[in-house]
């Protein structure tokens, strides 16, 4: 049974992933050498569900289901805006930049999404749903020092906005690990049919 390693995700435009390019260099310059693996920026989306191997056979029921989520799914916006990491700045694993939309919009589109997913077996999120876009991953090899200071060069870095993302549209994305770094095929896209909010 061939399996396909696979997320849904807002696609991100070309302008706020050259910011994102240049805001990672800025942040290279400023931690410790090669203590983050940095995301390739055409790499970076807003990932709404990760759902990991997948059969490929269940794909084109997957496909009808997300089509009939964007269907219903009203069309809207989001800033990219400020840095931070997970879980925290004094144990770094993560850096991220953070996705600010006060209207709930995303998170209703999420949880449809969550929902939806959730019958073909695929289990909720245990985490609140926490929206953001993958900067770089601290090596595990990073020492205890390393990761502070990175932590430190994120706590002061201040990120005003980014871009403001208008949203019009979901993808089912495949990721394909190798030696290089992922690589991300649109396997198809969903525009959102609801209206805007």
């Amino acid at each position: 049974m061939e399996m396909i390693r696979a997320f849904i995700a807002i696609p991100l435009p070309q302008s706020l992933l050259d910011a994102l390019a240049a805001l990672q260099r800025q942040l290279d310059q400023q931690v410790p050498r090669r203590s983050v693996r940095w995301t390739r920026a055409e790499g970076i989306h807003l990932t709404l569900k990760f759902l990991g191997d997948t059969p490929a056979e269940k794909l084109p029921a997957i496909e009808q289901a997300l089509m009939e989520v964007a269907r219903h799914a009203p069309t809207g916006a989001f800033a990219a805006q400020g840095v931070g990491c997970f879980p925290n700045q004094r144990r770094p694993r993560v850096v991220w930049v953070g996705v600010q939309e006060p209207t709930g919009w995303l998170e209703v589109l999420q949880d449809a999404i969550e929902e939806v997913m959730e019958s073909f077996g695929y289990a909720r999120e245990k985490r609140g749903f926490t929206p953001h876009l993958t900067l770089g991953r601290v090596n595990r090899s990073a020492s205890h020092s390393d990761a502070a200071q990175i932590g430190a060069v994120v706590a002061a870095t201040e990120v005003d906005v980014l871009a403001h993302v208008p949203t019009d549209r979901l993808a089912l994305i495949r990721s394909l690990l190798k030696p290089t770094g992922a690589e991300y095929t649109v396997l198809k896209e969903f525009p959102l049919r609801g209206g805007a909010v």
